[in-house]
């Protein structure tokens, strides 16, 4: 992927950064935007700082911008410096500050009912995610359509499909995945493609201080999804899935990509959700996946 161009949105930890090195790895040229520039600055572990440690062994080219998406101005500001180098081939929509705050004053707020849901978590959710995913496509959709060929991949999950605990996640991400395919469909005359793309549990940082709530049997490092991506890319069928809601580990085994320890991991379907509390109203096209 030496000649490949791509920006991932929130880069400085968690699935973001896993994507960079990933992509990094195949020696593409990635520019990554986070919010914490710097490790002496950062409330939780990672920041551009260290994923620039980190891509220093690698072939690929890191360009990191801070950015707060949940200022268009710091969005435009991006896409400005990425216009200026004249070509972006992936744009992955991952800045999620969803996670964040999900303990109030000692308690758990994130499984309270819509009513009694803080209207910050609105804001970070839709306000700041959706809003920034749709801010840097629209941007950045002007050079992939020039270019005739281009990937927007809007990263999502299971609650777009299923009640996953929290109402406005659900809507979050279900707007997550009508977006993608609502790009695909006017980007199609341009033979650009754009796609909602589903990880599994995958061992970020805040998962793995929690390792032992979890099954980790099955889960996936943060670099899998991005190889993922990488093999999408390359995909000379990229455009009959564009628009679609498509799952990581089900393409892995498509491609053939195995994570980094080697292992490979299975996809999940809506039975693995089987005990949620009914599907949304989108559930039916990953019912039988």
């Amino acid at each position: 992927m030496k000649d490949v161009v791509a920006l991932v949105t929130g880069g400085s930890r968690g699935i973001g950064r896993g994507i960079a090195l990933a992509l990094l790895a195949e020696g593409a040229t990635v520019h990554v935007t986070g919010r914490t520039r710097f490790e002496a600055e950062a409330k939780q572990a990672g920041s551009l700082e260290g994923l620039e440690f980190e891509a220093a062994k690698l072939p690929g080219r890191l360009s990191v911008h801070r950015c707060d998406h949940a200022s268009d101005a710091d969005s435009e500001r991006v896409a400005e410096a990425i216009r200026a180098g004249g070509r972006l081939d992936i744009l992955v929509n991952n800045a999620w500050p969803g996670y964040e705050r999900m303990v109030e004053d000692g308690e758990f707020t994130w499984p309270r009912p819509f009513w009694e849901q803080p209207v910050w978590r609105w804001e970070a959710m839709i306000g700041t995610a959706l809003r920034g995913a749709f801010i840097m496509s629209r941007a950045v959709a002007p050079l992939m359509i020039s270019a005739r060929r281009g990937l927007i991949v809007n990263i999502s999950f299971w609650a777009a499909q299923l009640y996953e605990g929290n109402a406005v996640y659900g809507i979050a991400k279900a707007a997550a995945d009508k977006m993608a395919a609502d790009f695909a469909h006017e980007l199609r005359p341009h033979s650009v493609a754009a796609v909602a793309l589903y990880p599994g549990l995958v061992r970020t940082e805040a998962v793995l201080e929690n390792a032992e709530h979890f099954d980790m049997s099955n889960s996936e490092s943060p670099q899998f999804i991005g190889h993922v991506i990488g093999g999408l890319w390359r995909d000379p069928l990229l455009m009959s899935k564009s628009g679609h809601v498509l799952i990581a580990a089900a393409l892995a085994r498509e491609y053939g990509i195995a994570d980094v320890d080697g292992t490979r991991p299975v996809p999940l379907c809506a039975a693995d959700f089987a005990g949620n509390a009914g599907p949304s109203a989108g559930a039916s096209e990953l019912e039988d996946c």
